[in-house]
């Protein structure tokens, strides 16, 4: 049933990425259109249970959406994944009146979101804050696309230095459980291979290709790692290859988290306005439980119990391009 929401609280919780403060805005902006109280919670559901919750206006957002990171602070709890710690924290919402929540994360957000929705009935909806694109039910995710360009730029920074030298790089990027940063920036910058934990990685086969390489004098290779892929990360497949093909000269560089920093892309201030104006009005309308992802261009809404359980699958027709473009 549907039920009048007179007051929302936003946070940003798990891993930070470029385009949460423009979430942000577009939700404290958005329900003091519609004459909400607005309310920050610092530091995710930390700040919540510590009582870290402030009332918003339209001044506190502003000159933020082209800030990465997050004003609101980011933070893991483990305290708030013990009904203890959740209780206590929605004493402190309901000091205040709060009686609807806009959770910015990832999939564990999600989690925690379902559960404190399910035994406390406060509507929650979630919006998907994370570079790794790896929450089935949307096309992006807010910060994907400025991590994934961030790659592409120093990707092809190392290829110049790898074409001065003759060199093979082993390129690290972010997505322990996902690699659609390494799928998409290995494909934008022309790598030769692409690990990622969704495929299994035939190492040999890699060896294999590159002793051919090295043969007709190609020696400009490239391959990205995803940092969760099954063989291990950047330095793992490096040792390996320096064992079997000792003549090749071999180089790593690991990213890190210069992916998760920076101004956020085009692409990721709109999607994150769009999506953080949905979330108030699905509150208003009565749509709770949902997180708010965009499909073909539309807002699509996948409830909370199932956004936690799905993951995006790889095509396989990506990793058919790599190969064949790789050649």
């Amino acid at each position: 049933m549907s039920r009048k929401v007179n007051k929302i609280g936003v946070l940003t919780s798990g891993g930070d990425s470029p385009g949460m403060n423009a979430a942000i805005r577009a939700v404290v902006r958005t329900g003091i259109f519609h004459g909400l109280e607005m309310y920050g919670i610092m530091h995710g559901y930390s700040g919540m249970l510590n009582d870290e919750i402030f009332q918003m206006e339209g001044k506190s957002v502003a000159n933020i959406i082209q800030r990465g990171g997050t004003i609101l602070k980011t933070a893991r709890c483990m305290e708030f994944m013990e009904y203890e710690g959740r209780k206590k924290a929605y004493a402190n919402l309901e000091k205040r009146g709060i009686d609807g929540l806009v959770i910015i994360g990832g999939d564990g957000s999600f989690r925690g979101a379902q559960v404190f929705s399910s035994e406390f009935d406060i509507p929650c909806i979630g919006l998907p804050g994370t570079i790794d694109k790896d929450i089935a039910g949307t096309d992006f995710t807010i910060g994907f696309d400025t991590a994934v360009n961030t790659a592409v730029e120093a990707i092809d920074k190392v290829r110049d230095t790898a074409d001065a030298h003759d060199r093979l790089f082993i390129i690290e990027v972010m997505g322990r459980d996902a690699g659609y940063i390494a799928l998409h920036s290995g494909i934008a910058t022309g790598a030769e291979n692409i690990l990622i934990p969704e495929k299994k990685t035939d190492i040999n086969e890699i060896v294999e290709s590159l002793a051919e390489k090295e043969k007709r004098k190609k020696l400009v290779n490239l391959i990205i790692v995803a940092e969760g892929d099954e063989f291990g990360g950047a330095n793992e497949v490096s040792a390996y290859i320096k064992e079997k093909l000792p003549k090749l000269e071999t180089r790593v560089c690991i990213l890190g988290h210069i992916q998760r920093g920076g101004s956020p892309s085009c692409m990721d201030r709109v999607i994150a306005s769009r999506m953080g104006y949905h979330a108030v009005e699905s509150l208003i309308e009565g749509r709770h439980n949902v997180f708010v992802g965009i499909l073909n261009n539309k807002m699509n809404y996948t409830p909370l119990n199932e956004a936690v359980k799905k993951k995006q699958r790889i095509n396989e027709e990506w990793m058919k391009i790599v190969k064949i473009l790789a050649s």
